[in-house]
């Protein structure tokens, strides 16, 4: 999603290198460890060792308790420069629903202890997740991943994109990096896979990143800017060509860097590397299908811009929607992805499977900007901003048009055709777990018919800023505005801008709990949580609804 760029200049900032050490320094685990991407019998544990210049085995270790009295799985990997010097076992053989102990050692130097679980079989009586989403190094500290990790109600942690970001240290976030001695490194954006590796290393060296990733087990969803912000198939918004080379070459190497880094599952021999997508069953109380809506099959977004002078009247507007944005073919999801998808969703349904959960990177309910002039709500004064450009909140409330174009909302024919793969599987009662809007959402899914294919949480930031605040609204007036999308947009039952933190989901078989948890702040490592709302969702028929 665009987010408006801080040009200013940074006069020198260090080059902090965390994966071009020394030939003599002793091996170490400077990134901590890491697990996820489970099933039933099996789960990924992580990590990347520091200090080595040459091919190394590393060894690892999986118990039933934290001192290793009783180790049932043990095993060593290779690993050298070719991938980063990243450590990933897929340790198999294991009993569903079941908490284990994880370590690595290497040359006789042991990693911290990490804790995982595999998923659950048969009847379980609950599941809690954690909702994380836009976790900017340089907008502040990670203290929603550090109040993850104490969260006792938290099972695994299903993060929906925008994991690390790819701008200069002078880009988005570069003020409030300085302030904060948390510039990004290397200090250009990132392109090359050199880049791509030693940017995710900074987030790795991250404390309470580290804290989060040892605690719980992860499932992830990539959005934008694990590569650059908003890619389509034949390229991004923030490629350029001419300057960056070509768009393929990027985006394989922000793949391969996500892959090397990230405690997933390698792609099968031959498979394609984009076809990040995945499915995870928790005994018969829900299955989860993260959704892959970047690489594989999206069509070049819309741009506000090139519209502007064109929509003068509510019947212009309504042919732009009609015409420019609904044109049929433009779409989201790739016909490999949807295949999964439905075959999923048949599954779930067919095993008799109590929730159908989705985890999806970019906000799918319509969200039109409501008429924020009628309320006498005009845009801060800041230059550059322009009616048409996507932070002309009040231009496009005026039209009632969507608040973006880069999420489900400017490609309303791809949606529909989701709606209607689940009509055909007979799905009405889809809970869709969302992220990248830097703001907290509980919102119910219609389609042009008015049908109901169930209910929206959408999670905040972890140190992302709303986007009202970030340009240049009072808190007063973002309130207002999230108040006005509550009360004129019918598919929104609430919404604020004004929080960092994570969202506590938690399932039993009769409903769910959605807490929304905020942190104090994210500009130091002192901060208190606190639950901002509570929605709770039930079944009624065949649909989901906000009780």
């Amino acid at each position: 999603m665009r987010r408006r760029q801080v040009l200013n200049g940074i006069a020198s900032l260090p080059i902090l290198s965390t994966t071009g050490l020394a030939a003599d320094t002793a091996p170490s685990f400077l990134h901590g460890v890491a697990s996820g991407d489970p099933d039933q019998e099996s789960v990924v544990i992580w990590t990347r060792m520091s200090g080595l210049t040459k091919s190394h085995s590393v060894s690892w270790q999986l118990a039933l308790d934290s001192t290793f009295q009783r180790i049932i799985s043990h095993g060593s990997e290779t690993t050298n420069q070719y991938q980063d010097y990243t450590v990933k076992a897929v340790v198999a053989g294991l009993e569903p629903g079941k908490n284990y102990f994880y370590r690595f050692n290497c040359r006789g130097v042991t990693s911290p202890i990490g804790r995982t679980r595999t998923l659950p079989k048969g009847d379980i009586g609950s599941l809690g997740l954690a909702l994380a989403s836009c976790s900017n190094y340089a907008f502040g500290f990670f203290n929603g991943y550090d109040a993850i990790a104490r969260d006792d109600a938290v099972d695994f942690v299903l993060h929906l994109g925008d994991y690390i970001y790819e701008y200069a240290a002078t880009g988005w976030g570069a003020q409030t990096a300085l302030a904060l001695n948390r510039a990004h490194n290397p200090i250009n954006e990132i392109v090359s896979l050199q880049d791509y590796r030693e940017r995710h290393a900074q987030y790795k060296a991250d404390p309470d990143s580290q804290r989060m990733h040892a605690a719980k087990p992860l499932l992830l969803v990539w959005d934008d800017h694990e590569s650059a912000n908003n890619p389509w198939v034949g390229g991004a918004q923030n490629h350029q060509p001419i300057e960056e080379g070509r768009w393929t070459d990027r985006r394989d190497n922000a793949i391969r860097a996500y892959y090397e880094w990230m405690p997933i599952r390698e792609p099968d021999k031959g498979a394609d590397r984009k076809a990040f997508w995945r499915s995870y069953q928790f005994g018969n109380l829900a299955t989860l299908i993260n959704l892959e809506s970047r690489h594989t099959g999206r069509s070049e977004q819309i741009d506000y811009a090139d519209h502007v002078y064109q929509i003068t009247s509510k019947a212009d507007a309504v042919a732009f929607q009609r015409d420019i944005l609904g044109a049929p073919g433009r779409t989201m999801l790739s016909t490999d992805m949807e295949s999964f998808l439905s075959r999923e969703l048949e599954r779930s349904k067919r095993e008799g499977t109590a929730w159908r959960l989705i985890g999806n990177a970019i906000p799918m309910a319509r969200t039109p900007v409501p008429n924020l002039a009628e309320m006498g709500i005009t845009m801060p004064k800041e230059p550059g901003v322009v009616p048409g450009v996507s932070a002309d909140l009040v231009w496009k409330g005026k039209w009632g048009l969507p608040l973006y174009l880069d999420t489900w909302d400017g490609y309303p024919w791809a949606r529909e055709q989701l709606y209607s793969l689940c009509a055909a599987c007979g799905i009405s009662d889809l809970l869709v777990l969302t992220g990248d809007s830097h703001s907290f959402w509980a919102n119910t899914l219609t389609n042009d018919d008015g049908q109901n294919f169930g209910v929206e949480i959408g999670a905040a930031g972890v140190t992302s800023p709303g986007d009202f605040i970030e340009q240049g609204f009072d808190p007063s007036t973002a309130e207002q505005i999230d108040e006005a999308f509550a009360t004129q947009i019918p598919d929104v039952r609430w919404t604020s801008n004004l929080y960092q933190g994570y969202v506590r989901l938690v399932i039993t078989a009769s409903g769910g709990t959605a807490d929304y948890i905020a942190v104090s702040t994210v500009n130091t490592r002192q901060y208190r949580t606190s639950v901002v709302r509570q929605e709770r969702i039930a079944r009624e028929g065949q649909s989901l609804k906000f009780v």
